[in-house]
């Protein structure tokens, strides 16, 4: 579809491919799943997918029911794990549909014995909440879970927990949770799956990789925290840029206000340009002031960030279309989805997630595999 909108999110998939080659020899001969849930953390969960298929991914791993469905329609066969809750009326069809589902007590195991209609059995990890506080069976509870799931209706094919504090200096609760998940292990039936690694665990602990490791915001080339950032044995590639240009540009006198409220006033003659992103597309208000690359160098937005549209401040006149960079690299210049989120007062996780569906997701460098819809340093548009 030919686009009019300058603002548009690059993702480099030699950047996937890149990141997930290097956990894949982290993990040694655990096996890497590709964590590819809320729309593969804003990148894009079938792009991301056929990516991950290619470089000899076995399992994708969503959150929802129906994040499975859509990489099921789009024609992604490979294993796919629902990690959050599912309620029994999905069973059928994940019956159906060759979906794994997420057993996460002992009360869910129970309704979904009763709702599997299929001489198919119905195939399940099972949760152990080890100390995250969110979804699973209790370590105490382990033993009566698996004898509910030796039941034909079930193939118990998995078992996972999740860590809390795997991304933290402080090595307290995640040693905690491995105590905790070992003790359930050592009364686990033989021929079960263990998976308990994300991003955090696979870079700083490798010693727990077990049968699997969840690879979810690393993958992007984002680290799962500042402490992980600085010790990771990986220099993570980030997937996502993010690009406008300008579409207006205007010298103003001293005092002169800008956007809403009038928050901003200059002090001397200034060179403002207006760029076509604001908190619709994902730029939300509260980015007021951070910094964007225009010919390298650093270009502060002034005023208050519109829906549609927010101002910068230029040191000189420059042409209609010239390119910015929002996010990623320009020049000699780099701006970061960490400092995103710092500026937002909030995790790195959320940048990619809240860019919103208006801005094009462009995809470059993908592969000629098989199967795969790319072409070599072609780009597509989703």
């Amino acid at each position: 579809m030919e686009m009019y909108r300058p603002t548009k999110a690059v993702i480099n998939l030699e950047a996937i491919r890149n990141n997930l080659s290097a956990f894949q020899k982290r993990a040694g001969d655990a096996e890497v799943i590709a964590v590819v849930k809320a729309d593969g953390y804003g990148h894009g969960a079938e792009e991301i997918a056929r990516t991950a298929v290619d470089c000899g991914v076995r399992m994708l791993a969503v959150a929802t029911p129906d994040e499975a469905l859509l990489l099921r329609r789009a024609g992604i066969e490979q294993e796919l794990l629902v990690m959050g809750a599912v309620p029994a009326a999905f069973v059928p069809v994940a019956q159906r549909e060759n979906v794994i589902i997420t057993a996460l007590s002992l009360e869910w195991i129970e309704a979904a014995e009763k709702a599997a209609v299929s001489e198919q059995p119905l195939r399940v990890h099972l949760k152990v909440d080890t100390g995250m506080g969110r979804l699973g069976i209790q370590p105490e509870e382990a033993q009566e879970a698996f004898a509910k799931l030796a039941s034909e209706k079930f193939s118990f094919d998995g078992i996972f927990t999740h860590f809390a504090a795997a991304d933290e200096q402080n090595p307290a609760l995640f040693e905690q949770q491995v105590e905790r998940m070992n003790g359930v292990l050592e009364q686990l039936p033989e021929g079960v799956m263990v998976h308990v690694s994300n991003s955090a665990a696979a870079l700083m602990h490798p010693s727990v990789a077990c049968d699997a490791v969840r690879i979810g915001i690393s993958l992007y080339g984002i680290s799962p925290s500042p402490y992980v950032g600085e010790h990771s044995p990986i220099t993570l590639e980030p997937a996502l840029s993010l690009e406008t240009q300008i579409v207006h540009i205007k010298k103003v006198q001293p005092g002169a206000t800008i956007s809403y409220g009038a928050t901003y006033r200059s002090e001397d003659e200034e060179w403002i340009a207006t760029l076509p992103v604001g908190y619709a597309d994902g730029m939300l208000r509260g980015l007021q002031g951070q910094e964007v690359l225009v010919r390298g160098e650093r270009v502060p937005i002034v005023g208050r960030i519109c829906m549609d549209q927010c101002m910068i401040r230029l040191k000189e006149q420059l042409p209609v279309g010239e390119p910015v960079q929002l996010i990623g690299r320009q020049g000699d210049g780099e701006v970061l989805i960490d400092e995103w989120a710092e500026k937002l007062g909030t995790i790195p996780y959320e940048i990619p997630c809240i860019l919103t569906k208006r801005v094009p997701r462009i995809y470059v460098n993908g592969t000629k595999n098989a199967g795969s819809p790319f072409q070599s340093n072609d780009s597509m548009v989703r």
